[in-house]
């Protein structure tokens, strides 16, 4: 009987605090030198999804959003899939014409 006692004066468990994330800062408005390297480097990418855009340049998914929606609109990437919750676009191949 003594040793079912015992069985139950072990040391308590001890609960993790969790995997902590580091935060990140990602920038909400463009800089000019921003604004110009996702003019040159977004229509090159094969694969454009707002997420690749957010890593890549560290901005906001608001600002990447936004950015997209007027690269669309000048014609420099076409998109491919428009969910609610994701985005998918491709650069544009323009075709020239042969004379």
């Amino acid at each position: 009987m003594a040793a079912a006692m015992a069985g139950g004066k072990g040391k308590k468990k001890k609960w993790s605090k969790g995997k902590a994330r580091d935060k990140v800062d990602n920038k909400v408005l463009f800089s000019k030198e921003q604004f110009e390297r996702f003019q040159t480097e977004v229509p090159k990418m094969k694969l454009i999804t707002v997420s690749s855009v957010v890593e890549k340049l560290k901005i906001s998914g608001g600002l990447a959003r936004r950015g997209l929606r007027d690269l669309e609109e000048e014609g420099k990437i076409k998109k491919v899939l428009l969910s609610r919750a994701q985005q998918i676009y491709t650069r544009s191949i323009v075709e020239e014409e042969e004379e």
